[in-house]
């Protein structure tokens, strides 16, 4: 990828975002390749232009950014996406959800380059990464099973046998391993893109599981479960992910 970033703009105050423009511009590491102020300009737009990065309001006059985020979510290859919000309560499960990160209005310079700097490092070790190829085609820390993360100005390895799972909690999204447990800037979606699906599920919308890990199911209440994992968590199922559990593991 170029040293540039390419960024994408949502947002249907013109005010805002000219103002946003003008920071991304100040920061010299995105360019940005489009704008929009609403759902269907943007998904017109977007897939052709292949923006590294979305800068999306949630509040839009014509459709919510979260329904956005969800059909953005599903490109391939998927945009980072930052959410603009002039409130905390959308912040929080913005990012919980789908969000790479969140900025809250008025937009501060300082804050936006400390998103554009996480960006870059996380860039930085997909770079690293692939220019390592085995003949099979996967990268050296995918052969070792290391999961590459951003912790603090660090990068650390952490071995995907030993994560038990990774849970958004109290605002943090945090790697459990048993014997540690790693706090990430990065919310869950980008995490799970980097896991092997084979191993990992998602089954709640602030837990992915290592299903190696599961001791026990629980039925619990309205069709839920309780996952008791091997090192004595209690991690809940939501309904929404029962079916795929349930298939995956065969009960």
């Amino acid at each position: 990828m170029s040293t540039m970033m390419k960024a994408f703009i949502v947002e249907d105050e013109p005010l805002a975002r000219d103002e946003l423009k003008y920071l991304l511009k100040r920061s010299r590491q995105v360019e940005v390749v489009g704008e929009a102020d609403g759902i269907e300009e943007a998904m017109r737009d977007i897939p052709r232009l292949n923006p590294d990065l979305v800068f999306l309001d949630i509040e839009l006059a014509e459709g919510n950014g979260l329904l956005l985020a969800k059909q953005l979510v599903e490109l391939d290859p998927a945009p980072s996406i930052i959410f603009a919000t002039a409130y905390d309560e959308f912040a929080l499960q913005a990012f919980e959800l789908y969000a790479f990160d969140y900025l809250l209005k008025p937009f501060n310079e300082k804050r936006i380059r400390q998103t554009l700097d996480k960006i870059m490092k996380l860039h930085k070790i997909g770079e690293d990464e692939s220019r390592i190829k085995s003949p099979d085609n996967r990268t050296a820390v995918e052969q070792t099973s290391k999961l590459a993360v951003v912790i603090d100005d660090r990068i650390v390895l952490i071995d995907r046998d030993n994560i038990i799972f990774l849970g958004f909690i109290e605002g943090k999204t945090i790697i459990n391993t048993g014997d540690n447990e790693y706090k990430i800037g990065d919310p869950l979606i980008v995490l799970e893109r980097k896991l092997d699906n084979r191993s990992f599920l998602r089954v709640h919308r602030s837990f992915i599981v290592n299903i190696v890990h599961i001791l026990e199911i629980q039925p619990w209440f309205n069709s839920t479960y309780n996952l008791i994992m091997s090192d004595g968590s209690n991690i809940p199922v939501s309904r929404t992910y029962v079916k795929e559990l349930k298939q995956l593991i065969g009960f």
